[in-house]
């Protein structure tokens, strides 16, 4: 499960310890409920139902449970953190691998060094990355460690670049430098740049190591942890790719000083999701610092960073290739995908897709009755402080939002499978048991035709 830990707090102790309660396992913590319903966790007609958090099942997991980070409404905002990271562990056996979050974390050049195993290390990054770190980084890698070399490709940069052509520009470059299986690559940017190189990273040679240092707030919290890789397909998002875990990740959270506002405002769609779908106390938590964390207060930042962190590093432990409880991070994205397709990857950041898209969730949860009226305004409102678009682009019709959702990654056997909310804040369902009038009423009330 998630370790968090932090050399100023080794003894405060977090209330994350739960059971996973299934129909095999009929004990509920008071903070928790699962159900699991069909014939196994892909079932298409099953229905998987996520409670606040979810963590162990006793007795067939024997992986520690371990966080000792503060809870979420004892965080204060304003006092400086110290230089020591936080270090949020994604267990997963023998491939389990930390996430260091801090500041003036490419300075500390041990923490990159030691998950370099080889004499060789390719980074990956973009034409606006770097101008602005590529040097910090490769000074990182080889400050004090002659014997380790360092070649680097620069992408162009956007959403509308995720794709084989661009992936190929990768590979030329480790294959001109001859890089080896004990070579690293490293991924340096955002999402975008992250889910290529862990694709690349994957795929060459079979297989080689790599390391996410994620510079935007998308791939801190989200995108860089749990080992989706990919690129998209001009008929779906995302369409291709592997899960393949990084040696680490490196969240320096000095790099969101050069993230423009708009970016700023995209990631935070993705923290918002974890407080829906999990963790009411930490959405509570972003109701009361949502202003803070847009004029960048550091610490809010860094809180929002950890917690989200922990959340998706949970769910990862438990379901890595998302056979069932991985899905459920997937709240708002089969609209935003929908919405990122239709009108062209790149025209609107996937945070703001997944932002309308979790609008167009909650809307359909509140008319099959599962939540109540209130969660519906928390949600809208939360949203436009943060900047975000609460409605898709009039130009999108229900048609085109039909006919990209029927190939969206969740479709089993035929049927779309969807995250709604269901019961009190934090809880959802990840299910293909709903009313498909329900659906079409969505869709009707956010397109014109």
């Amino acid at each position: 499960m998630a370790c968090t830990t932090n050399a100023f707090s080794p003894s405060l102790s977090s209330n994350l310890n739960t059971n996973f309660s299934s129909d095999s396992n009929p004990k509920l913590n008071k903070h928790l409920y699962v159900t699991l319903r069909g014939s196994g966790p892909g079932s298409g007609s099953g229905e998987l139902n996520l409670g606040r958090l979810v963590l162990s099942r006793p007795g067939q997991l024997s992986r520690r449970v371990c966080a000792n980070a503060t809870q979420v409404m004892d965080q204060s905002v304003g006092e400086r953190s110290s230089a020591a990271p936080t270090i949020v562990e994604v267990d997963l056996g023998n491939r389990s691998y930390p996430i260091y979050i801090g500041s003036g974390l490419l300075d500390q050049h041990e923490l990159l060094q030691k998950h370099v195993h080889g004499k060789k290390v390719l980074v990956v990054t973009n034409t606006t990355i770097a101008p602005l770190y590529l040097d910090k980084v490769v000074d990182a890698l080889t400050r004090g460690n002659p014997n380790v070399s360092v070649e680097n490709v620069i992408l162009p940069d956007g959403e509308k670049y995720k794709n084989m052509e661009t992936l190929m520009k990768v590979f030329d470059k480790a294959i001109e430098s001859r890089l080896d299986r004990r070579c690293t690559f490293v991924a340096l940017g955002g999402g975008v740049i992250g889910d290529m190189c862990g694709f690349a990273a994957a795929s060459f040679l079979r297989g080689v190591n790599f390391i996410q240092i994620p510079t935007t707030v998308m791939a801190q919290v989200d995108s860089s942890v749990g080992g989706k890789t990919g690129i998209n397909h001009p008929l779906g998002k995302n369409l291709i790719g592997a899960f393949y875990q990084p040696q680490c990740v490196l969240v320096d959270t000095d790099t969101l000083d050069t993230l423009p506002d708009r970016e700023l405002a995209s990631g935070l769609a993705e923290v918002i999701k974890y407080g829906l779908i999990r963790d009411a106390e930490f959405f509570e938590w972003q109701e009361e610092n949502m202003e803070k964390l847009m004029a960048r207060d550091p610490d809010a930042l860094a809180y929002a960073i950890k917690r989200s962190c922990e959340n998706k590093a949970e769910v990862v432990s438990l379901d890595e290739k998302e056979s069932g409880l991985r899905a459920t991070l997937n709240l708002g994205h089969t609209f935003g995908h929908a919405i990122e397709t239709g009108l062209g990857y790149g025209e609107w950041l996937h945070g703001e897709a997944v932002a309308a898209g979790t609008v167009m969730a909650v809307d359909m949860s509140y008319r099959l009755g599962w939540i109540d009226s209130s969660i519906v305004k928390r949600v809208n409102d939360i949203l436009m402080r943060a900047k975000l678009p609460t409605a898709p682009p009039e130009s999108l019709t229900m048609e085109m939002f039909k006919s990209v959702m029927a190939v969206d990654k969740k479709v089993a056997d035929g049927l779309l499978r969807l995250i709604l909310l269901k019961g009190p804040l934090g809880n959802c369902v990840f299910t293909g048991e709903y009313d498909r009038k329900a659906l079409d009423d969505t869709l009707a009330a956010f397109c014109k035709s």
